[in-house]
This record gives structure tokens, C-alpha cells and sequence, in this order.
């Protein structure tokens, strides 16, 4: 019997659509549709649309995505690349860094997110998300979550070894 050979399969390269780059860059700044379409002033159904290419934003909304995902509208509406070797930015910013392993008071977007505890305490981060350990004095209460960033409004950090 002889050996045919190599068998070669040739692949055709799709480009990513417009939706498929938006819902990529969202979901790496780890928010929700409802988020991004808070952020922009529209519903999450157009989010959708958008994502699902069966309807495209307007100019002013993809040059306000482009800054919040930290891409060029050219690499949204896809005629455009990522430089090699690029991402999309982390969420975790500078800011965040340095307020992880201290004594924090968070704030977030939504009421419901909400965890009543005396102070909190950024452990680490996970791509999009932070590791908090929610402290209670009275009920000497520690809670552990897994939080995405994206819910995060505001960080305080409380002064070293102070009481609150």
C-alpha cells in the first residue's frame, strides 16, 4: 500500500465582525450589556443588536467604546488589528493594585451589590475580577467574594492600623 502523503486542508480566515470585536472587548472589560448600555445611554437590546450584527451603533458610541475598551474604531468596526502582542487593557488599574492587601471601604454601581461589612480587603485579582474578604467586628465575620470590577464605583483606603 502506498502512503498518500501529507493531507492538506486549506482554511479560509474569517474576520471577526464588528459584534464579535464588541462583545470581545466588553466581555475583557468584564461588563455585562446592561453595563455598557448604562455607560452609553442605550438599552442592552441595542447592546445586543450590535453584537448580533443586526444593527450598528452610531459614530459618537463607537469612538466612546473605543476609549472605554482602550481599542481603536478601527479595530471595532473591524478593519483594523490589535498591535501583535496586544490586549485590550486590564480593568485592574495602578490604583487598584495599590489598595490590594489593605484595610479598603467599597462602593459599588448597583445597591444590590452591596455586602455590609465594617471594611473589606482586596486579596487579588483574576483577569476582570477581585478576590474581597468583607470583615464584620461585631459578629467577627469574614466573608469572602469573588466580585467583578466592573461593579466597583469607588475605593477607599482607610488609614494603617486606624479604627473606623
Amino acid at each position: 500500500m502506498v502512503h498518500p502523503g501529507p493531507v492538506r486542508t486549506q482554511y479560509e480566515v474569517i474576520p471577526m465582525s464588528m459584534g464579535v470585536r464588541l462583545a470581545q472587548a466588553r466581555r475583557c472589560q468584564n461588563l455585562t450589556q446592561e453595563q455598557l448600555a448604562e455607560k452609553l445611554g442605550v438599552t442592552r437590546q441595542a447592546v445586543s443588536r450590535w453584537e448580533s450584527d443586526t444593527a450598528y451603533p452610531e459614530t459618537d458610541k463607537i469612538v466612546r467604546m473605543a476609549a472605554l475598551f482602550g481599542v481603536s474604531c478601527d479595530y471595532l468596526l473591524g478593519v483594523g488589528e490589535l498591535p501583535a502582542g496586544d490586549k485590550p487593557p486590564s480593568p485592574v488599574t495602578r490604583l487598584l493594585q495599590e489598595a490590594a492587601g489593605k484595610r479598603v471601604l467599597l462602593s459599588f454601581y448597583e445597591e444590590d451589590d452591596y455586602v455590609p461589612c465594617d471594611w473589606a480587603e482586596i486579596q487579588g485579582f483574576d483577569g476582570g475580577w477581585a478576590n474581597v474578604a468583607f470583615v464584620r467586628k461585631k459578629k467577627d465575620k469574614r466573608d469572602e467574594r469573588l466580585i467583578p470590577l466592573s461593579a466597583v464605583r469607588m475605593v477607599t483606603i482607610l488609614p494603617e492600623g486606624g479604627e473606623n
